[in-house]
């Protein structure tokens, strides 16, 4: 285990060495929340992305509660990559598992 982990930093200091520019991913401030609700608006200058969990399990109600709990600020460029990233991967997922049906309204 200790000599792929030093194979690996070796792999990167050669990268580091040739110019090219390493990512290290830093999830030791990462937290997870589940969301089933998403509602996005805009500005010229930010896309904001509200995230919560719709918790009434009653079809046909007149009043439905969403506990927001995450909101995701980020400029028009940065949304425009999400935007791509998530048309990606969405297509992968629907070529391993099958189209989603879903309702636009």
């Amino acid at each position: 285990m200790a000599q792929k982990q030093e194979e690996k930093e070796a792999g990167q200091d050669k990268k580091a060495a040739a110019g090219q520019t390493t990512l290290r991913w830093d999830d030791s401030k990462m937290t997870s929340t589940y969301a089933n609700v998403c509602n996005v608006s805009s500005t010229r200058e930010e896309v904001t992305m509200l995230f919560g969990t719709n918790q009434s399990w009653h079809t046909g109600q007149k009043e439905l509660t969403v506990q927001l709990t995450d909101r995701i600020i980020m400029n028009p460029f940065a949304a425009k990559r999400l935007s791509i990233l998530l048309s990606n991967i969405m297509k992968e997922y629907e070529a391993r598992f099958g189209e989603l049906k879903i309702e636009q309204g």
